[in-house]
């Protein structure tokens, strides 16, 4: 990328406020590193200090942006400009490195298996018998596709993920490294004084769209199938139990558990490290705050906090009333000591 500010403008359809419409700017960067020959953006109140410091040639603001930049940074007004510093991204940015179609000499591919057209299975990587792999679907190093495993068209299975036998993927899907589909769910019963474990013989279906980060897994089913609905994104390091079902289009943030059997509806986020007791229902649209616990069904769309969850109208109250404690002992004190003092003077 090459760009004065004033191509940049005409590019994001945005509207140059302030700044020398000619100067040159040819890289990316957020608002704390940036160069003068970078261009940043600004969309969270929180930002406003790093703003204020900027070395940035040109920043993407609001429409209604007001406020002070360092001299000689220019600001180009944009309708959301995180997502103009995406789209700007995306178009100049170097590319990813493609993989090559074809099966790498080290790889191990059962005669059995199905690849369409333009499969990549990159060094290392095992695909086993019976395995179904879509046209341009990338397997990486060292990842593994179990025996009687499908996977649609254009998934990318980085390097050291795991889909187990039998479980089947949409197209699209997208397991990085470390990720493991199909895991046994933690299922055992007590029998003479003996943890004995209950076979897990179900799967896990996962549909089109749907992103699962590093290191999360999801644990097959007892029986019958966990369910990832389209378009979920689920980050790094969640924990998904045995025959939960996940409706479309959720984000699970990092650290979150959901446990067994629980069935969560459409468009529900999760934030970092929520907990989901076992066979617990959450309907659509519903908000849960970070580290909430959440310990019976949830049937009312909303934000929830805290743990046990509750309403977040709710929890704020009761976080700033627990604020007051340490005041209010200091006055109970302070009167008791008053009160004391009187009676002795009486």
């Amino acid at each position: 990328m090459n760009l004065t500010v004033l191509e940049l403008a005409d590019f994001l359809c945005g509207r140059l406020l302030a700044g020398n419409a000619g100067h040159r700017v040819c890289g990316f960067a957020s608002l704390d590193e940036a160069t003068e020959e970078d261009v940043a953006f600004f969309a969270l109140e929180g930002y406003r200090a790093k703003l204020a410091t900027t070395g940035a040639g040109v920043v993407l603001v609001p429409p209604d942006f007001e406020g002070s930049v360092p001299d000689g940074v220019a600001l180009i007004a944009v309708s959301e400009p995180s997502q103009a510093f995406s789209s700007l991204v995306e178009k100049y940015a170097p590319p990813r490195p493609k993989s090559i179609s074809g099966i790498h000499p080290s790889a191990v591919v059962d005669p059995s298996a199905q690849l369409g057209e333009r499969v990549c299975i990159s060094p290392n990587a095992v695909v086993g018998a019976g395995a179904v792999i879509g046209d341009r679907s990338e397997i990486g190093a060292g990842a593994v596709i179990g025996d009687g495993a499908v996977l649609g068209a254009d998934c990318i299975i980085h390097s050291n993920a795991t889909v187990a036998w039998g479980c089947v993927l949409g197209s699209r899907v997208i397991l990085h490294s470390g990720c493991v589909v199909g895991a046994d769910g933690f299922g055992y019963e007590f029998v003479d004084g003996r943890h004995r474990k209950v076979e897990q013989l179900g799967i896990v279906e996962i549909a089109d769209d749907v992103e699962i980060g590093a290191c999360s897994t999801i644990d097959r089913a007892r029986f019958g199938r966990t369910r990832i609905g389209e378009g979920t994104k689920i980050d790094n390091q969640v924990q998904v139990g045995h025959n939960a079902v996940i409706g479309k289009h959720c984000i699970i943030v990092a650290g979150g558990a959901i446990a067994g059997s629980c069935l969560i509806g459409d468009y529900v986020t999760m934030a970092a490290q929520v907990g989901v007791a076992g066979h617990l229902q959450i309907t659509d649209k519903v908000v849960l705050g970070a580290r909430a616990g959440v310990t019976k069904s949830i049937q009312e769309s909303g934000m929830y906090f805290g743990f046990p969850h509750q309403p977040a109208a709710v929890e704020r109250k009761q976080i700033a009333a627990a604020r007051k404690v340490t005041d209010l002992l200091a006055r109970l004190k302070a009167l008791e000591k008053a009160v004391k003092a009187q009676a002795e003077g009486s």
